[in-house]
């Protein structure tokens, strides 16, 4: 049976608010809260940047019922993998085995800030196949000694580990981050814009590759971007911290100053085009429910910005929720 997901974004609303949020969306009946990591926003004027892990901690102490998922955090820099393990088994005992891992390959916005390098994608996926083996290996147990290209490890086990058999998910957006995902994680987690492409390019290279490597087929996690707004100019409002998400040179970025300028310079209607404007709640049904019929999600994030987030929780909960879940 498919779940839901609420997404809670570090880039618009500040950590209390998200943890705010994170109890509003396990009344209204979502299953789980996924929530991005990052240094920086997408934009400097609307944006927020607190600390994911901090943040997810104070949630699993408000909530009860509902598991978390990183939506993504990249343990390729700022964090070696070995320190995303016991943040992983830290927040897996604090929520009393409610919490999934969530990776990626990241972008520069957040590790250029810092003085990082930040190179092509095949060094970038080839770091982070190390940071799986890692990883998995630490937080199944291992007392690790690990000599890699990119990263070492000495003896290194964790003495506060995971309550539960914590999975890792890996962001993917095409065949080569999936196929990565499919062999070494548990789970993959894409964004969706075309459900047809995205089953294709992500979907089935990711469970071939799990197949191949005689592994379960990974758990989708398939999230989609809204806006709820009924004109232009209330979407472009209601966009207002992600506007920078969909500006060009996002990857490369490093000042959210540069991202909101570009995003800004350009035609509305291009940077709205690149999002799903809803105004009712059937209009989220239609919006989300091809991830369950067409991309066979077995976990569909609900991503929407609006004036009032928390009304919005609520309405999903009421209106929304039960329609997806008759489809799944």
């Amino acid at each position: 049976m498919t779940r839901f997901a609420y997404f809670c974004g570090h880039e618009q609303f500040q950590p209390e608010e998200l943890v705010r949020h994170a109890v509003i969306a396990e009344e209204a009946g979502f299953d789980m809260v996924e929530v991005s990591e990052h240094f920086h926003p997408w934009v400097d004027d609307l944006g927020a940047s607190g600390f994911a892990f901090a943040t997810i901690a104070a949630m699993a102490q408000a909530t009860e019922r509902v598991e978390f998922v990183t939506g993504v955090t990249t343990p390729l820099w700022r964090f070696h993998p070995a320190v995303v393990a016991q943040a992983a088994a830290t927040l897996d005992r604090l929520s009393g085995g409610r919490f999934n891992l969530g990776v990626g390959t990241g972008e520069n916005l957040n590790e250029g800030p810092l003085g990082f390098r930040f190179p092509a994608y095949a060094e970038r996926a080839a770091r982070m196949s190390e940071a799986l083996d890692i990883m998995r290996r630490l937080l199944d147990g291992e007392k690790l000694t690990y000599d890699g290209d990119f990263y070492v490890t000495d003896r290194a086990k964790l003495y506060s580990p995971p309550v539960h058999s914590l999975p890792i998910f890996m962001a993917a957006g095409g065949p080569k981050s999936a196929a990565l995902a499919g062999r070494k994680a548990e789970g993959v987690i894409t964004s969706v814009k075309d459900p047809a492409d995205t089953f294709a390019r992500v979907i089935e290279p990711a469970k071939a590759a799990a197949a191949e490597a005689g592994k379960a087929a990974p758990t989708v996690l398939a999230s989609r971007w809204t806006i709820h707004a009924h004109d232009e100019d209330e979407a472009w409002s209601n966009l207002g911290a992600w506007r920078g998400l969909r500006a060009p040179g996002r990857l490369e970025a490093v000042d959210p100053k540069d991202l909101r300028e570009r995003a800004d310079e350009m035609p509305r209607s291009e940077i709205l085009g690149k999002y799903s404007i809803v105004a009712e709640a059937q209009d989220y049904v239609d919006v989300y429910a091809p991830l369950i019929t067409d991309v066979h999600a077995d976990i569909v994030a609900v991503q929407t910005s609006s004036a009032d987030q928390g009304a919005i929780i609520r309405m999903l909960g009421s209106e929304v929720l039960p329609e997806l879940r008759s489809l799944g």
